[in-house]
């Protein structure tokens, strides 16, 4: 592998930042992770495992070295009556790879269309959108210890999975590099599949009553989701942004129940841990949807999005981010969690 100095991530990042790495190098096959953890890697230098950079905000130059994850394949490992085993490379593309499942009539997956993003991150983050996370597909996550070299399988059951986190953002952070993941998926065929598509979150039922269906298959949920996310999320190729910037908040039912006395239109959702508050309405009712300053802003569709409208640096969209939080606080008591990673 080649090793680059001084190397510019402008278009390695979602927000079109213009930050530089002072190295940087790309890796497409297990064997050179080992050649680079041997000859390029010292412990203790800052390291930045790279994917799409579709969740990542630089507030300057990374002073270490920078790696990105670029190892491809789709591989069908099984397919039984009432299961599909599947594995997909961390540099394969996450809509690319939702695609090909959904055209292969496999499902589990199709809620979560249109994200940005690479396949190596999505356990890590353990994304999420319209009703549906990531880990209750993931069967086994493949990686390489940075320390050691060795390579490690980890189930899914062990990895932690909870709303946008997991083990890989705790006791594995920064500590390994995800080469492989496998999904269990399910044919759509079952009639268990079919029961278990997720229509109720967002507004997929009411876009597929648009679209004219009644019966949906997954193809016209992925449909349906991929013009829902159109019609409201900016296209990074277009505007700089790394989607969602704040996490949904989960509070006490004490609290939420507090809070719909004063807000009787406050939506909410049952959570394990309490009740989820949409961070977008919260950001909304304090005043800050369409809201720009200079090129930071926050998108006029959804303001859970904060934009780089050209030229606009992470630090004033880092100071943009810390705003809104201050002003949720003060308005509502809810502290308000990034999603997006500031490097």
């Amino acid at each position: 592998m080649t090793i680059y100095e001084n190397y510019s991530l402008r278009n390695l990042n979602t927000f079109g930042f213009d930050v530089r790495a002072a190295r940087y190098g790309e890796i497409h096959s297990s064997e050179e992770i080992t050649s680079f953890l041997e000859k390029y890697y010292r412990q203790g230098d800052p390291l930045l495992i790279l994917g799409g950079g579709s969740n990542l905000l630089f507030t300057r130059d990374f002073p270490g070295m920078v790696l990105r994850i670029s190892l491809g394949g789709i591989r069908l490992v099984e397919e039984e009556e009432k299961e599909v085993v599947i594995s997909a490379g961390a540099g394969v593309v996450w809509d690319d790879f939702v695609a090909y499942c959904v055209s292969n009539g496999w499902g589990g997956l199709e809620n979560l269309s249109l994200i940005p993003g690479l396949v190596g991150s999505t356990p890590i983050q353990n994304i999420g959108a319209y009703g549906m996370e990531v880990g209750e597909n993931i069967r086994e996550v493949h990686y390489t210890e940075v320390e050691t070299g060795q390579q490690r399988v980890i189930s899914g059951t062990q990895c932690g999975f909870g709303y946008r986190n997991s083990i890989f953002k705790h006791e594995l952070k920064e500590k390994i590099i995800v080469t492989e993941v496998i999904f269990s998926l399910a044919p759509e065929k079952i009639t268990a599949a079919r029961e278990g598509l997720k229509l109720d979150y967002g507004h997929i039922r009411k876009e597929l009553e648009i679209m004219g269906v009644s019966d949906p298959s997954i193809r016209e949920v992925r449909e349906a989701v991929c013009r829902i996310r159109k019609s409201k999320l900016p296209d990074p190729a277009v505007t700089g942004n790394a989607g969602s910037f704040f996490k949904n908040p989960v509070v006490p039912a004490e609290k939420a129940d507090a809070l719909q006395t004063h807000y009787d239109c406050m939506p909410s959702f049952a959570d394990p841990k309490g009740i989820k508050i949409p961070a977008a309405w919260l950001i909304e009712q304090c005043g800050w949807k369409g809201k720009r300053f200079g090129d930071a802003g926050v998108h006029v569709n959804q303001p859970l999005v904060l934009v780089n409208y050209g030229h606009a640096t992470g630090q004033q969209i880092l100071h943009l981010s810390e705003q809104i939080k201050n002003s949720v606080l003060e308005k509502f008591g809810i502290t308000l969690e990034s999603e997006v990673v500031i490097v």
